[in-house]
């Protein structure tokens, strides 16, 4: 077994690092504070690969793996999880669009969005269908050559400052399975298409809202792929990719709040001597390694699965959850170790543990990726 990186992948992490350091802590704060999108750094991102990094040469991306991306979004999430969040929903839901899209679908999206020319959304979230996808009831009908759409997404990222979203409705209200379904490419400046601005406890750079549809009618041309039908099975795909990735969110989180603890016990005195000179506080930034190192393993060994063609349900989900559940408690403990500092806003710990929580939320709660595992393990019965 080989758990080097290759060159090419140590410089791909080198150059996230560097960005990430150099452009993240001047907008990181204001952006946190005032709920404002990190424009000029996103199309720097874009003009360096960063955005939509796994969208294929032939379509205008870089052609990246799954482990290249996980690699860019652990060092982007060790720096600022705010900045990082806003620029990943930027290109969040791409591999749909070059996985099912037709040609002229993936023409016209897909080099705007690895450009940082455009900035998409997914729509698959509802009042009443958050983890039971199977619950969507976002209707689109055919009237003609166009779909006319109505319903309500919430939380949706990007939902105010998007160009264009994917949007999970159903075409099939009569079809069995799990065939009523489809993805739709709404241009958000079509009529009918409304969204709101949702407040956030964390993540604040990255715009969340509400959508509604209202008559919103979109041309036939816009049904992904072409063909009806065909959406939950593109949206599980897609689950059972990005899960991989998205976990990486936790491990650079839990990696930067790590780093901001060990500076902090170095150089904070307490009874005549730093704070890590005491046992208790060694013990703890050991198990925060370990912690992190434990699931840095299991995610790039899934996203490199990913890469090698092989999509193993059963470890992704694992590399989820458990980068998740890094995230929450090694920033929970580094938060500890700086004491009454950690709550205040001067330190940016206290926005990490804000921004950290979300990510057992997101893509898949901790109850829907253990209950994967289990299935994997115990088998359905």
């Amino acid at each position: 077994m080989d758990f080097q990186l290759s060159n090419e992948q140590k410089d791909i992490q080198s150059a996230a690092r560097e960005f990430a350091e150099k452009e993240f802590p001047e907008v990181g704060p204001d952006c946190d504070a005032n709920n404002e999108f990190p424009e000029d750094v996103w199309r720097k991102a874009g003009e360096l690969g960063f955005v939509g990094s796994t969208i294929p040469e032939e379509h205008g991306g870089p052609g990246l793996g799954f482990l290249d991306q996980a690699l860019i979004l652990e060092q982007f999430w060790r720096v600022d999880p705010g900045v990082a969040q806003a620029l990943i929903n930027c290109s969040f839901g791409s591999e749909l669009l070059w996985w099912f899209g037709t040609d002229e679908q993936k023409e016209k999206y897909l080099p705007a969005v690895a450009e940082s020319r455009k900035k998409m959304g997914m729509a698959t979230t509802e009042p009443e269908a958050g983890s039971d996808v199977s619950n969507v009831s976002t209707r689109a009908e055919k009237d003609g050559s166009d779909y006319v759409i109505n319903g309500n997404k919430v939380m949706i990222g990007n939902a105010t400052i998007a160009d264009f979203v994917l949007v999970l409705c159903v075409t099939n209200p009569e079809a069995g399975g799990h065939k009523k379904w489809s993805f739709l490419i709404v241009e958000t400046d079509t009529p009918g298409y409304d969204a709101t601005h949702a407040e956030k406890m964390g993540t604040r750079a990255a715009d969340l809202g509400d959508i509604f549809f209202s008559d919103c009618r979109v041309p036939e041309g816009r049904l992904l792929g072409g063909k009806e039908g065909q959406g939950f099975y593109q949206l599980m795909r897609f689950f059972d990719h990005s899960r991989a990735y998205v976990a990486a969110h936790g491990l650079g989180l839990a990696q930067g709040a790590m780093e901001q603890a060990v500076k902090h016990v170095k150089k904070r005195v307490a009874f005549g001597q730093p704070l890590a000179a005491f046992q208790d506080v060694q013990f703890t930034i050991a198990v925060m390694d370990t912690k992190i190192e434990t699931a840095r393993n299991l995610i790039y060994k899934a996203c490199w699965n990913l890469d090698q063609g092989t999509v193993n349900k059963r470890l992704v989900a694992m590399a989820k959850w458990y980068g998740a559940r890094i995230g929450v408690e090694v920033v929970d403990e580094a938060l500890q170790l700086h004491g009454g500092y950690g709550y205040l806003k001067d330190y940016p710990i206290e926005r990490f543990y804000r921004d950290a929580k979300v990510i057992e939320i997101y893509e898949g709660t901790k109850a829907v990726e253990k209950m994967i595992i289990a299935r994997e393990v115990l088998g359905r019965y």
